[in-house]
């Protein structure tokens, strides 16, 4: 009797990722609204918010119109970190996918499926990584 082979685990879709995750982005940054709707959050660091309102909504808005996706600083093509320059400073965004039920404890095990998965957008200083 011949055992079934197990299956291969299957890698998550990039380019539905990929697309999750820029919609959000642009939302929670510009409030151009998904064609679906996409659960998530985002949040901004204390030294982001010290630096002033003006400061945090031009790295608000940079981050959303970010789109300098490259190999180099996009190798899953998941577009989920980027780096802008505010007035000579360095900012960071980092968009991280959790179950959606998890209370932010547990990775997205689907992350391709937008009904599992809770995206938490990030943005920071440089200098908070």
């Amino acid at each position: 009797m011949s055992h079934p082979e197990p299956a291969e685990p299957t890698q998550p879709d990039a380019t539905i990722i990929c697309a999750q995750n820029d919609a959000f982005r642009r939302f929670a940054c510009l409030g151009i609204a998904p064609d679906q709707p996409i659960q998530g959050r985002m949040h901004v660091t204390q030294s982001l918010v010290a630096a002033g309102d003006d400061f945090m909504a031009e790295a608000v808005k940079a981050t959303g119109e970010f789109d300098s996706f490259e190999p180099e600083n996009d190798p899953e093509g998941w577009h989920d970190f980027g780096s802008v320059t505010i007035r000579g400073e360095t900012v960071f965004w980092k968009l991280d996918l959790y179950e959606a039920d998890s209370d932010f404890r547990y990775a997205a095990e689907t992350p391709d499926n937008p009904q599992t998965t809770m995206l938490v957008l990030t943005i920071m200083m440089a200098r908070d990584w």
